[in-house]
């Protein structure tokens, strides 16, 4: 009558306003921080820090939104939001980078490429060219002005 290999669904998480929380989370579905958290956090899925919550950890997680603060790493396969209200102090890894104004970021950048097919490494070819020959930084950046 009843599987014994029954498989949980993923419930999404949420840590509400006037919460504090502390520890290590590694977490399957969705993570939502409302009030505020103190420690690592391991998501294969969203990781979404509302305009309330507060977020003193190093992240991980597929993809991350900052409407509130974070103070610590964080590190995306996926896209990185820092919306209007978010702040960042910390070290970013990511692959896209979305950082809308009035938010901030204080800290270092990582940018790596996206896991898309569509999306492929610089190739000598693709460097800008001058007279048939490969122009260095100074060149492109000389053009530039010019054009401009």
């Amino acid at each position: 009558m009843f599987k014994d290999n029954k498989r949980l669904a993923a419930t999404d998480t949420l840590i509400g306003q006037g919460t504090l929380s502390e520890g290590k989370m590694n977490c399957e579905a969705s993570l939502r921080i409302e009030g505020e958290y103190r420690g690592d956090i391991e998501c294969k899925a969203d990781v979404i820090i509302g305009e309330c919550g507060i977020a003193r950890s190093n992240i991980t997680a597929r993809d991350v939104t900052i409407a509130g603060k974070v103070f610590g790493d964080i590190v995306t396969k996926g896209r990185l939001i820092i919306t209007s209200s978010g702040h960042l102090t910390g070290t970013i890894t990511a692959s896209t980078i979305v950082i809308q104004d009035g938010g901030r970021l204080n800290g270092m950048c990582h940018m790596e490429q996206a896991l898309d097919s569509k999306n492929r490494a610089l190739q000598e070819s693709d460097s800008p060219q001058i007279h048939g020959k490969e122009a260095s930084p100074k060149e492109t950046k000389e053009k530039s002005r010019q054009a401009g």
